[in-house]
């Protein structure tokens, strides 16, 4: 990895906000506010509505997921970011959408796949936060997200699907957690950098 000015360099993928204008880093800003308040929101009501059905959570978690996606597929789409970040963007916002749409879909098909699904689906996302890293006031805010991410995701990959009340309690904690974090990144991204007009 080697750092310059405002890019931290991943090959390909490389977040420079220095070249983005002051319109696209407020689009960025305001799709990271939505999902992490989303997420809060998503969270809360897992953890504090203990009579919810299991499709009940499955479909919260569903909307997560859904918005999620389309928030990064729409950054990929109208961001001017590199080559490589705006594909994989794309290709995860799609990934991300599709596990949204199975888990409001199909609800209780099978908990041990939707489980599966989510675990897949926030390591991924911990993935991509950590790819677009950059050095200005979120960098922080971005490696946490992603290692708390990759860390929920390995959890409940490896919960057994037996003790679904873990599962759930702990998908909530981690839902608010996530969100309280984007939306703290969202509030420092490209703060304190030179932007382009």
């Amino acid at each position: 990895m080697s750092m310059s000015g405002s890019t931290l360099g991943l090959g390909g993928f490389n977040l420079d906000v220095s070249g983005l204008t002051r319109k696209v880093v407020r689009s960025i800003r305001s799709g990271m506010i939505i999902t992490g308040v989303l997420s809060v929101v998503l969270g809360a009501l897992v953890l504090f509505w203990p009579e919810a059905t299991l499709d009940v959570v499955a479909v919260l978690f569903g909307l997560y997921f859904l918005v999620s996606g389309a928030v990064r597929v729409v950054t990929g789409l109208v961001t001017p970011l590199g080559g490589g970040l705006r594909v994989l963007n794309i290709l995860i916002g799609l990934l991300l959408f599709i596990v949204g749409v199975a888990a409001i879909r199909n609800p209780l098909a099978s908990l041990t796949v939707l489980a599966l699904f989510i675990g897949i689906a926030w390591i991924v996302e911990g993935i991509m936060s950590l790819t677009e890293v950059e050095s200005g006031g979120s960098r922080w805010y971005a490696i946490t997200y992603g290692i708390i991410s990759i860390i929920a995701g390995v959890v409940v990959l490896f919960l057994p699907v037996s003790s679904l009340a873990a599962l759930v309690v702990f998908g909530g904690i981690a839902l608010i957690v996530l969100g309280i974090v984007e939306v703290v990144r969202a509030l420092s991204f490209g703060r304190g950098m030179p932007l382009a007009y």
